[in-house]
């Protein structure tokens, strides 16, 4: 990883996402060691390094609540036929992974992720095959230096009768300190749900080591009551994160928020595979934290966070007939301070207040698909582009500059990710979509 060194940001718009400070207009931001040590106007930082940050806004770093990361292989795989949707594709070629497809799968994604302006990254694992399989995804998250989440799943397409391989998820939370990454990593369980012994077993295994919980739920209208199922067995816990939650019922968004249970929503998904509409705004109205996701390039194509909050703008407003009903401020805030809470890392992440760790973008406005400078939230979310973001700063770390990636070398990692993707497309023997 790069070095960190001292900044100062000087003359940008800076969106802080703290609600005590607000905006500041011509506004500076310094960054020493690793953390936010001030934002204002005109500020003082004998021998940092100056950063021109005019003509762009500042904001914290997008984080991203849950991805399948190991999927970015199959990127736009998701066919138009039965046969090739997400999930027979998914389940089918997950199985001939090798630990170094792990590894090339996830340097793509965090690439992508750094590039579109995330900083950290909820890697939900559901295809941990082997202890080589989780060492190798948890070495591209460390080599990229993005922050990130690795929840540790069962190898996709495992019956709920078949555990996680429980011993080696104790053996990385035992050894965790070789893992962390200087604290930019943390562990977590991808749990399949009460499904079995075996799984309310995997539940209790991470609880018992105080590691987070996230589980998909009522994502189809056929698995409606799911949430429902979790709080009538006292399985809905502070700090549980729920996925998707499309199909929700008035009393289970009321279980949700009264057991401060975490919402993730990845709008794009969703859409594709037929869920339906995510519910953002009863969500948030009923006061269920609610972060933001890619979930799976196989079916949303790329990880735009800019393109997600318009998506759950647009749909809020279109669902309740209403221009007003959801604002550009409030999307903004789910992909910023909300998501980094829904993550439990609001007092780490997610705003620009002094003492967080320094984890930044910086958006140049002077693209031709921006232009004028109007209204700073609006322009985040209904027009900026991954392509807009200039710099990108993790825990005082800048992995992007001047629109191009600093510690990663972007062509060998697309090189490596061709490659393994012509491997086990062989090896795999899957009948792919007819291609150029």
């Amino acid at each position: 990883m790069n070095d960190r060194r001292e900044y100062l940001i000087r003359d940008a718009y800076v969106l802080t996402m703290d609600a005590d400070v607000g905006d500041v207009a011509g506004g500076d931001v310094h960054v020493r060691n690793g953390a936010i040590a001030a934002v204002g106007r005109a500020l003082e930082a004998p021998g940092a390094e100056l950063i021109d940050g005019s003509g762009m806004l500042v904001l914290p770093g997008f984080v991203e609540t849950h991805w399948h990361v190991w999927t970015a292989l199959l990127r736009s795989l998701s066919g138009d036929r039965e046969e090739h949707g997400y999930f027979p594709t998914s389940r089918t070629v997950g199985a001939f992974y090798s630990a170094e497809d792990m590894y090339a799968a996830g340097r793509l994604a965090a690439a992508e992720a750094i590039h579109s302006g995330i900083t950290f990254v909820h890697d939900w694992c559901h295809n941990v095959r082997s202890p080589d399989h989780a060492d190798a995804a948890l070495r591209a998250l460390r080599e990229t230096g993005v922050r990130a989440r690795f929840s540790y799943g069962s190898p996709t397409g495992a019956s709920a009768d078949t555990s996680i391989d429980l011993r080696d998820f104790g053996r990385l939370h035992d050894g965790w300190s070789e893992y962390a990454n200087d604290g930019l990593l943390t562990l977590g369980l991808a749990w399949r749900g009460a499904a079995s012994p075996v799984t309310l077993r995997e539940y209790d295994a991470a609880k018992e080591r105080g590691l987070p919980i996230s589980v998909h739920a009522n994502n189809f209208p056929t698995s409606a009551g799911g949430i429902q199922q979790l709080a009538n067995r006292g399985l809905l816990t502070p700090g549980l994160q729920v996925i998707h939650a499309v199909w929700c019922t008035p009393e289970e968004i009321r279980a949700l928020a009264e057991n401060r249970v975490s919402v993730s929503l990845s709008p794009y998904s969703e859409l594709r595979i037929g869920f339906g509409f995510p519910i953002a705004a009863d969500l948030v109205a009923a006061g269920v934290t609610v972060g933001l996701s890619v979930d799976t390039t196989t079916l949303s194509g790329n990880a735009d966070m800019f393109a997600i909050m318009k998506a759950i703008q647009n749909i809020e407003n279109g669902r309740a007939r209403d221009e007003f009903k959801m604002t550009a401020r409030r999307v903004l805030e789910l992909a910023t301070i909300d998501g980094a809470r829904s993550m439990g890392l609001g007092g780490v992440i997610g705003s620009l207040s002094p003492g967080k760790r320094a984890d930044l973008i910086m958006v140049n406005t002077r693209a031709v698909n921006l232009g004028v400078f109007t209204e700073p939230a609006h322009l985040l979310v209904e027009a900026a582009q991954p392509a807009n973001v200039d710099t990108v700063m993790i825990d005082g770390r800048i992995v992007k500059r001047a629109g191009q990636l600093t510690g990663i070398d972007a062509g060998e990692v697309i090189d490596a990710a061709a490659r393994a993707y012509a491997a086990l497309r062989q090896r795999s023997g899957w009948s792919w979509p007819a291609q150029i």
